[in-house]
């Protein structure tokens, strides 16, 4: 068998030292082969031994060798890797991460996510600059969840997942938003509510714009007007909907429910809700927006649509590995997942009686 001479951790032993990296050299002093050798065998290439083979990938296994993914994609023009973008880690993104995982399995690609750590708030246009961190060296296809701009243009393909601003040229996956929050105000209704309040989301957002205008169609089609003051800005956030929540619930004729426009909003309603000394759902009924895994450990379970978060994350998944292996032209494709009620226990008839 060839040999070479063994590298040395810089301390006089083999392979590296305490929590080092393992490389080629490393492979090959371990196998006493040469570094040339180890690479014809990383990358498949004619000339070595099948008993070279066999003994030197027994020697990258043991050691966990791993070539780098920028090394990889100068060789191969391909990484075989996805990559998920998001503003920050929040149950939303979370959610859309574990459908990524569920369709990612048995594809060949492998998934990495990659945070702007939630600093985008005031820097729409946020995944320009972090798309041209990672296309093309460091993944083969990309998906965006909440992008601020759908028109965007990289040497590769791109899906967006819920984006700001709604389809575009570009794939989209969103969920039916209208047909939702039409849901769970005429849930409301049907049980009774005449007076309905709503924690809205972010103006910005093309989800939230749809759940609003989901909330004011099913008043219209029930007969029943819009009361403005019953409207206050929560932004998707928790802050700000507690804020919202307890803004509306203080006022002279309250409401005798509320629709959040996400769970989040929900759960900070819920919350404010008890601050105040109101029961839920005997004082105050609440629904949500999302079914992220929250809405059901709430107290009490909360009344939600759910988005098919995760099914977005799948669909996503599904659509980008088409477009990388070519097979099918997606330019246009949008997706729209329909939503669903899910009936729990944040939301009975006024008062609380049966």
């Amino acid at each position: 068998m060839e040999t070479t001479v063994p590298a040395t951790d810089g301390a006089g032993g083999r392979g590296p030292g305490p929590g080092g990296r393992v490389t080629m050299q490393h492979v090959a002093a371990e196998a006493g082969v040469s570094v040339s050798t180890v690479s014809k065998v990383i990358n498949g290439r004619y000339g070595v031994a099948s008993e070279t083979i066999e003994h030197v990938t027994g020697v990258i296994e043991r050691l966990g060798f791993e070539a780098s993914l920028v090394a990889r994609s100068l060789r191969n023009q391909r990484t075989n890797v996805i990559g998920v973008l998001v503003a920050d880690f929040e149950p939303f993104s979370t959610e859309v991460l574990k459908g990524a995982a569920d369709a990612i399995r048995g594809t060949g690609f492998e998934l990495v996510a990659y945070s702007a750590g939630g600093r985008v708030d005031a820097h729409v246009g946020w995944e320009r600059r972090y798309l041209s961190r990672v296309m093309g060296t460091l993944v083969d296809g990309a998906v965006l969840v909440t992008p601020t701009v759908t028109e965007v243009q990289y040497d590769g393909p791109i899906v967006a997942v819920d984006p700001h601003t709604g389809p575009s040229s570009m794939p989209t996956v969103t969920a039916h938003n209208l047909q939702g929050a039409t849901l769970a105000v005429d849930h409301l209704i049907g049980l009774g509510h005449r007076r309905i309040g709503m924690v809205t989301g972010r103006p910005d957002l093309v989800s939230a714009q749809l759940r609003e205008r989901g909330y004011r169609e099913a008043h219209a089609r029930a007969g029943l007007e819009v009361d403005e003051s019953l409207l206050a800005a929560g932004a998707f956030e928790p802050e700000p909907a507690r804020a919202a929540a307890r803004a509306l619930l203080t006022l002279a004729d309250p409401p005798t429910a509320i629709f959040a426009a996400n769970d989040l909003s929900a759960l900070a309603t819920l919350e404010a809700a008890a601050e105040l000394g109101l029961s839920v759902p005997d004082d105050l009924s609440v629904v949500g927006f999302d079914n992220i895994p929250e809405s059901a450990l709430a107290d009490p379970p909360l009344t939600t649509v759910d988005q098919r978060i995760r099914q977005m994350g799948r669909e996503a998944i599904t659509m980008l590995v088409t477009m990388i292996a070519g097979e099918h032209p997606l330019e246009n494709a949008h997706v729209n997942l329909d939503t669903t009620l899910v009936v729990r226990q944040s939301a009975t008839t006024p008062g609380g009686t049966s």
